[in-house]
């Protein structure tokens, strides 16, 4: 969702993908308190790492970031950052090789820390631009919205947001609290929802990190009307622990590539109970023309979950090169 008007040239893209699925302001604000409670990596925490942050509404930047804060770039370089973690080093490339194929000025600073560190040196204009996730970063800057789809937060995220940042348009591709089930439970049962899950929950234990029952118990009883056999706590072992039948649901997030080696089935939320977690460049206004929006704006309307999935799997299983990989997928989409 593009928030502002780039400094010269024509403004970015309007919105292509609208949410789909809206429910009852109830219900959509206790989801939307789960979210803000559990915001989803492939590791299984917050994608950037980050609790509260002190700065959220556009203060000083916290302590962390203020004693790391690097030297801004030379004037008319987009400086690409990230965080400290695969999936989103491999977004940072994605984007930093994305504005050089319009002839950008790029410089990388990837792998620096957690959304603390990273979000003040954004709004200090040492870094230019961040892969985000627009539900982590809402529950980061103390928001909430009352409806957890895509446009929904997207517009909470730019009234919260201070004037000098800005988000761009969000992507399809979400990392993403999932309840994935084994193919043959898929295929025995025909599940294929969560709301499929209704008739077997009281059959079925579910799992997944320590914190998951506190958090999910009870909105999935509210929203879905779930009430499981049992519930464990299953952390990282989870998607292993769904594939050997220990338990028959885990809480798997959507990009972790052992959906795919185990060959697990993410179910879907047609609720939208886990709310938004699109992957959105989070920039600083002052730093990107239309250039450099236009080419952000064009990986968003590329990457969806499944080729994200597809690429980390390259990255975290395949042991790539994150660059590597990056190049190539721009290449096949027609981006660089």
């Amino acid at each position: 969702m593009s928030t502002f008007t780039p400094l010269s040239g024509s403004a970015a893209p309007k919105p292509a993908r609208a949410a789909a699925v809206r429910r009852s302001a109830s219900v959509a604000a206790l989801a939307a308190l789960a979210l803000a409670a559990t915001a989803c990596s492939s590791s299984g925490g917050d994608p950037l790492g980050g609790g509260s942050s002190s700065s959220a509404a556009g203060g000083a930047p916290t302590s962390a970031a203020a004693g790391t804060s690097a030297a801004a770039a030379p004037g008319g370089t987009v400086v690409v950052g990230s965080a400290n973690f695969p999936e989103n080093v491999l977004l940072g490339s994605i984007y930093a090789q994305a504005l050089r194929a319009k002839g950008v000025k790029v410089e990388e600073k990837f792998n620096i820390g957690s959304r603390e560190v990273l979000y003040g040196q954004l709004q200090s204009g040492s870094l230019s631009v961040l892969p985000e996730y627009n539900g982590a970063l809402l529950a980061y800057l103390g928001g909430k919205s009352a409806d957890p789809t895509a446009a929904a937060v997207n517009a909470e995220l730019t009234k919260t947001l201070p004037a000098s940042l800005g988000i761009l348009e969000s992507s399809p591709a979400e990392d993403k609290d999932t309840l994935s089930i084994s193919q043959e439970s898929a295929d025995k049962f025909g599940l294929k929802t969560i709301a499929d899950l209704a008739a077997k929950a009281g059959e079925f234990t579910i799992g997944g990190p320590p914190e998951f029952k506190s958090r999910q118990e009870q909105p999935l009883k509210d929203v879905y009307g779930l009430t499981f056999k049992e519930w464990k706590s299953t952390g990282e072992t989870t998607a292993n622990a769904v594939k050997d039948g220990s338990i028959q649901v885990g809480n798997v997030f959507s990009t972790d590539p052992k959906i795919t080696q185990l060959k697990l089935v993410p179910l879907a939320d047609p609720k939208n109970l886990f709310g938004a977690q699109n992957v959105t460049p989070l920039v600083n206004k002052a730093k990107v023309d239309a250039t450099a929006t236009g080419a952000l704006n064009a990986v968003s309307a590329k990457l969806d979950t499944a080729g994200l999935l597809a690429l980390m799997k390259k990255v975290a299983v395949d042991k790539e090169d994150p660059s590597a990989v990056a190049k190539d997928w721009l290449k096949s989409s027609g981006l660089s």
